[in-house]
């Protein structure tokens, strides 16, 4: 009867899970919006806000990290001339490539079964494990040190569906919410709190204020936000890929796809994580 129940428990986390992650299937964009042949400049939707990864000078107007080395290398082997960089955020990334305003993704965008329902993704260039970060000053040494209080996630990425999975199949919690504010953004356990935010760094400053206990994130983007009051738990939430997005079925998507592939093969992507690493 316990497991019977065990199994409920998690069913119902699911069906939050997909409420969190805004599964709802999306219409597919339009051939309208794929790049033009022999179009010379490539749209491409990076972070401004990760160093390593992709990061703006707003003195020098120009983008630094991996993604944009990947990037600029990615078009060079397409055969466009130019690339076109341009600012997305979680909440703004799958409008922005599905309406066909940019041509690709490469911005901490991980490979997700739900994510491909909507966009074709090149082979992962990076793996990366979303962790759980905490003020020394907490106290909090382990993960069950949680158990009553608050975690925040970024909106908008998939920490939040994912944490609660891992969290109802440890055993931390039954995954059965109690409450929620209508956008899910608020939510309340029957073992912990959640709340997702619009950036990291209001993340990172809640944490700091101690309006949540734990901020999760992906541990790449964690480190522009580490301190030597801060520590990261013995915890993973999950493994992270990510990968070049495209719309779906678009003439850009094989020829991407081949590119990335081809710079994991020839040992390009390697060096060039060495050098932001």
């Amino acid at each position: 009867m316990a497991a019977k129940g065990g199994r409920v428990a998690l069913v119902a986390a699911l069906a939050l899970v997909c409420a969190l992650a805004g599964l709802v299937g999306c219409a597919s964009a339009s051939d309208g919006n794929l790049v033009a042949a022999g179009e010379r400049t490539l749209r491409v939707g990076v972070r401004s806000d990760v160093v390593g990864f992709g990061y703006l000078n707003e003195t020098t107007g120009k983008y630094y990290g991996l993604e944009i080395d990947i990037a600029e290398e990615m078009a060079s082997r397409l055969g466009f001339s130019d690339v076109e960089f341009a600012t997305v955020l979680p909440e703004t990334r799958k409008d922005m490539l599905m309406n066909g305003e940019i041509d690709c993704l490469v911005a901490c965008y991980s490979i997700a079964e739900s994510r491909q329902k909507n966009f074709d993704f090149s082979a992962a260039y990076y793996a990366d494990n979303s962790v759980i970060v905490v003020e020394n000053s907490s106290l909090v040494d382990d993960v069950e040190d949680l158990k009553g209080l608050t975690f925040g996630t970024m909106a908008g990425s998939n920490t939040a569906p994912q944490l609660v999975i891992k969290l109802t199949e440890s055993g931390f919690t039954s995954g059965e919410a109690l409450s929620a504010s209508e956008d899910n953004s608020d939510v309340q356990f029957d073992t912990f709190h959640l709340v997702q935010m619009a950036s990291y760094q209001e993340l990172a400053q809640a944490l700091e204020e101690g309006r949540i206990d734990a901020a999760c994130m992906d541990g790449s983007i964690a480190k522009t936000y580490m301190s030597s009051d801060r520590s990261i738990l013995d915890f993973t939430i999950d493994t992270q890929k990510y990968g070049v997005a495209t719309q779906k079925d678009s003439a850009l998507s094989q020829p991407v796809a081949e590119a990335v592939q081809g710079m994991l093969d020839d040992g390009t992507i390697a060096r060039l994580t060495d050098k932001w690493n």
